[in-house]
C-alpha cells in the first residue's frame, strides 16, 4: 500500500492516544513537541506520561477505551495498546468519524503511519517502508543520520538571516540556487553548525560579493578508491559543483552524487604504462582538438581550465584521488588559482598510502618496530638523482611508496644496495580499498619477482618495513583459529 509522505501541523489540534505504556510515550513526545491538545485514555499510566500531565501537556482519562472518545472534532487518534480488540474498535470508530488513525504495529488498521524521524530541527527527515518493516526504516534512518551533522538545523537560521539580501542581490533563481549550494558546502556552513552563526553570516555575505564578481574553486580529496571513504564535506562539494573535474582514480559512483546539470570533465592523467597507447583525454585539451598532453603540459591545461571556468562565475570542484596535497599536484593548482586572485577551498581526503596500509592490516607506526613513516613517490625513480637511499634503508622506519610498480625492480635493488636487509617484510597492495584489492607479501629481495608472478597491473602502493610483518602475523593467527574451529566442528 502506498502512503503519501506529508508533514502535519498539529498546533492546537485535538489528538487522542489510547494506551499509556512506553509505546504511547514515544508517540506522545512528538505530539507534545507539535503543540497538540492531547487526551490519553488508559487504566494504567506510565510515570513519564504522568509527568507530562503534571507539566500541563496533556489530559488523562484513567479508564478503559470507550468508542465515544473518538469523535469528529479529533484530528488524529493513536492506538498504542495490546489490549484485545481495542485497536479494531478504535480503527472502526475513526473511519466512521473520518478521523486520521494510527494503530501501532497494525498496518492494516492505519490510515496514516509514523515514519522513522531524523531530527535536526528545523530540518526533519522522514523515512518510511510503507509499513512493511519499521525495523528497516530505523536502520535506514541510522545510515542517513551518520551523514547529517548534528548542527544541521543552524543552517536554516543562517539561510533565514540572509534570505532577503540574497534575493535582492541575485534576482536569477539559478544564481540563487548556485549560491546557496556553495554556502552549504563551505566553511561558513561548518561555522554555523558549530554555533558561530554571526561569523557564518559574515562569511556568507563575503561569498555573496564574490559570486557577483566571479566563481570559486574547490580542491577535494576523493579518498583512495572506495567511494564510502570520501568526507561528508567533500560529498557536499560534489553535490554543489557547476563544473566537476575528476581524475582517473576516482570511483565513478562519486559522480552520481553531482547535480544533473553539472558539467563533467575527465582530466585523468595516464601512467607510464598507459601513455604509449593514449589517444585522447576527454578534457579541455580534447575539446579544442588537441591530443592528450603529458606531465607538466597536461597539468598546465588543467590549471587553465580551472581558472577559465571560475572566471565565468562557476563553482569548479577539482576531484582528486586520495588527498589533494599528497603526490596529487594540488599545490600547483592552488598557486595557479592564487595568481588569478582566487582563494581556493581545500577539502582533505584519506591518502591512498594510509588507507592501503589500514585495509591490509599494517600499523605503519607499530610500537618498538617503526619510529617514523616516509611517504615517497617511485614515479620515474630510475631517472632521479641524489636520492637518499642510505637514509631510506634505516630499519626503524616504514616506507610507503606511491606509483612504484614500474620502478619496483630499481627501488628494490637500491634499497638492498644501501643496506636494507633482504629479509625485510614488504608488500605491494593493488587497488587499495576496492573489492578487487590484492596484496602480494614477500621479503624485500623477492618482492619484484612475486609481483611479476601475480601479474599486478592496477594502481599500487608498496610498503617496506617490519610493520608489514604485523599484518602477516595477524593473518596466521586467524588461520590457526579457523583451523581449530574446523577441528572442533568435526
Amino acid at each position: 500500500m502506498f502512503y503519501l509522505p506529508l508533514f502535519h501541523r498539529l498546533q492546537g489540534a485535538q489528538c487522542l492516544v489510547v494506551g499509556a505504556g512506553q509505546t504511547a510515550v514515544r508517540k506522545l513526545r512528538w505530539l507534545v513537541r507539535a503543540g497538540a491538545q492531547i487526551t490519553v485514555i488508559a487504566p494504567q499510566i506510565d510515570p513519564e506520561i504522568q509527568r507530562m500531565r503534571d507539566a500541563g501537556n496533556l489530559i488523562i482519562e484513567r479508564r478503559e477505551f470507550y468508542p465515544e472518545a473518538v469523535h469528529a472534532g479529533l484530528r488524529l487518534v493513536i492506538s498504542a495498546t495490546n489490549a484485545p480488540q481495542v485497536s479494531e474498535s478504535v480503527f472502526a470508530r475513526a473511519l466512521d468519524e473520518r478521523v486520521l488513525v494510527n494503530c501501532v504495529d497494525r498496518t492494516e488498521l492505519c490510515t496514516i503511519i509514523f515514519p522513522a524521524i531524523i531530527d535536526r530541527l528545523p530540518i526533519l527527515v522522514a523515512v518510511s517502508s510503507m509499513g512493511q518493516s519499521p525495523t528497516l526504516s530505523r536502520s535506514v534512518r541510522g545510515w542517513i543520520e551518520t551523514r547529517l551533522p548534528q548542527g544541521l538545523g543552524r543552517l536554516a537560521e543562517l539561510a533565514g538571516r540572509l534570505r532577503l539580501e540574497v534575493k535582492q542581490s541575485l534576482p536569477d533563481v539559478d544564481a540563487r540556487k548556485g549560491y546557496w549550494d556553495a554556502v552549504f558546502s563551505s566553511p561558513a556552513a561548518t561555522k554555523a553548525m558549530r554555533g558561530s552563526v554571526d561569523e557564518a553570516v559574515s562569511d556568507a555575505q563575503r561569498m555573496l560579493s564574490q559570486q557577483r564578481a566571479g566563481g570559486e574553486i574547490v580542491l577535494v580529496g576523493a579518498g583512495p578508491g572506495d567511494p564510502d571513504l570520501i568526507t561528508l564535506r567533500g560529498l557536499r562539494a560534489i553535490q554543489s559543483a557547476d563544473v566537476l573535474m575528476y581524475d582517473k582514480l576516482i570511483d565513478p559512483g562519486l559522480l552520481e552524487y553531482a547535480r544533473r546539470d553539472v558539467e563533467l570533465v575527465d582530466v585523468g592523467k595516464q601512467g607510464p604504462r598507459e601513455e604509449a597507447g593514449a589517444k585522447g583525454w576527454g578534457s579541455a585539451a580534447q575539446q579544442s582538438g588537441s591530443k592528450r598532453p603529458s606531465g607538466t603540459h597536461m597539468q598546465a591545461a588543467i590549471n587553465e581550465r580551472l581558472i577559465e571556468e571560475a572566471l565565468r562565475g562557476k563553482k569548479v570542484v577539482r576531484l582528486k584521488g586520495g588527498d589533494p596535497f599528497i603526490f596529487g599536484r594540488g599545490g600547483e593548482e592552488l598557486l595557479a588559482a592564487a595568481q588569478q586572485g582566487f582563494a581556493v577551498e581545500i577539502i582533505p581526503g584519506i591518502t591512498a598510502g594510509m588507507a592501503a596500509a589500514s585495509y591490509a592490516g599494517i600499523p605503519l607506526t607499530h610500537r618498538h618496530v617503526s619510529q617514523s613513516v616516509r611517504f615517497l613517490t617511485g614515479h620515474r625513480v630510475a631517472d632521479a638523482q641524489n636520492l637518499e637511499w642510505s637514509d631510506w634503508a634505516r630499519d626503524d622506519q616504514t616506507l610507503v611508496i606511491y606509483m612504484a610498480l614500474v620502478s619496483l625492480e630499481t627501488i628494490q635493488e637500491r634499497l638492498l644496495a644501501a643496506g636494507r636487509s633482504a629479509a625485510t617484510p614488504a608488500v605491494l597492495i593493488e587497488n587499495a580499498t576496492l573489492p578487487s584489492q590484492r596484496e602480494v607479501f614477500a621479503p624485500l629481495a623477492g618482492l619484484n619477482q612475486a609481483v611479476m608472478k601475480a601479474n599486478i597491473t592496477g594502481p599500487s602502493i608498496i610498503i617496506v618495513g617490519q610493520a608489514v610483518e604485523i599484518a602477516q602475523q595477524a593473518q596466521q593467527l586467524l588461520m590457526q583459529h579457523d583451523a581449530e574451529d574446523s577441528t572442533r566442528a568435526s
